[in-house]
């Protein structure tokens, strides 16, 4: 997303946690320095290195903080900070996962691991479109990850609120989101879930455009050979390119949206362990 675009998006996306009664904290690492929660002048910072920032996941970390450089967190870094201060709950577009003809190539997004051992709930728009969503939802049962639907009882993929894959779990409120989170977190089982929001359905329409278009990628992509953590950026700006910025309208629409829903997800469980707070003092008493 260009400068200042991905600016205005990051303030009106932290606008609406904080309309919806939450608290949001944008990561990145700055200067070698892991951030939690970006002032104004960070985020308007992080804005405008865009692309010159290094796309940072778990395994960048070391290298990013050590050589005091500037890093975009991806799900997996992102997880892994929220998790060290205690934050439950990430909203983001969409998470990675296992790249097409994965299984010969064995590119699968350190995302999915991320969720299997990391205590923090990601909300997001599914997994996205240009990847295997069937083999991404094993991977994630392999790794013990719960996976719920919010108001659907199909896996939504990014730009289009259906896959053909089934979920397991479905959730219809953001108060039965935190009591799925809540019990994960009581329970102590020291995974992630994923709670997969489908995109609004006005801009469901515009899914058959946008996977025409994630098709002709996947050939240039192939043709190019373009793979690793350079895949997704390739694919996602040639996509926003053939559709004449179609899928970014779309993907800046369903992270507000995934935003909104995780907000009210984020009250319902600080309500709920207060409640459980203070029923555990009663019982004290």
């Amino acid at each position: 997303m260009p400068y200042p675009q991905n600016l205005q998006t990051a303030k009106e996306v932290e606008a609406i946690v904080r309309e919806n009664g939450a608290v949001p904290a944008t990561i990145a690492i700055l200067d070698g320095v892991p951030c939690i929660g970006l002032n104004n002048a960070q985020l308007e910072r992080l804005a405008k290195l865009g692309i010159n920032a290094q796309k940072t996941s778990r395994r960048d970390i070391p290298h990013v903080v050590a050589a005091g450089s500037n890093g975009a967190t991806t799900v997996s870094a992102t997880m892994f900070f929220a998790s060290k201060v205690g934050i439950p709950i990430f909203v983001t577009g969409g998470i990675g996962g296992v790249h097409r003809h994965g299984e010969t190539t064995m590119d699968i997004s350190s995302d999915l691991t991320e969720l299997g051992k990391t205590p923090v709930a990601v909300i997001s728009a599914g997994v996205k479109s240009i990847l295997d969503i069937p083999r991404t939802l094993e991977y994630l049962e392999t790794q013990g990850v719960t996976v719920a639907a919010y108001k659907t009882n199909e896996f939504p993929a990014f730009f289009s609120g259906t896959s053909g894959c089934k979920v397991p779990c479905r959730v219809d409120t953001p108060e039965q989101c935190a009591r799925l989170i809540h019990a994960n977190l009581k329970l102590g089982l020291g995974s992630g879930m994923l709670i997969a929001v489908p995109i609004p359905e006005k801009h469901v329409s515009a899914g058959n455009v946008i996977e025409s278009a994630i098709q002709k990628s996947l050939e240039e992509a192939k043709l190019k050979n373009v793979t690793g953590n350079a895949a997704t950026p390739f694919l996602l700006a040639r996509v926003n390119e053939l559709t004449g910025g179609v899928s970014l309208a779309a993907n800046i629409t369903l992270v507000k949206n995934n935003a909104f829903v995780g907000a009210k997800i984020a009250v319902a469980l600080a309500n709920l362990q207060q409640c459980s707070k203070n029923g555990r003092l009663r019982s004290a008493l």
